[in-house]
């Protein structure tokens, strides 16, 4: 599953809204409170984005990416990017 977002990096960090993933994941125990508290203070949704993926990568939780991916899986808007996912068995994604 991180190699499937490192791939989609530069579409996620462009389009995804993080603040409600960034939520779920401390709700998850995958971020902590400071972890949150620093991006929920990002006022530049895309910076907010870029480093919570940052984050994450650097994190070395076991389940990161599959929070982050069932956290994104709740936003309808978002389907594009599951079904991205979801058909790119090798991380690399179909363009």
């Amino acid at each position: 599953m991180k190699l499937k977002f490192r791939g989609l990096n530069v579409r996620v960090v462009e389009t995804v809204h993080a603040a409600k993933a960034i939520d779920f994941l401390f709700q998850e125990d995958v971020l902590g409170q400071q972890e949150t508290r620093t991006l929920l203070q990002k006022t530049d949704r895309r910076q907010q984005c870029r480093d919570l993926l940052a984050l994450l990568h650097e994190s070395g939780h076991p389940k990161a990416f599959l929070k982050l991916y069932d956290a994104i899986k709740k936003e309808p808007a978002y389907q594009w990017l599951i079904d991205e996912i979801d058909n790119c068995p090798t991380g690399r994604p179909k363009y």
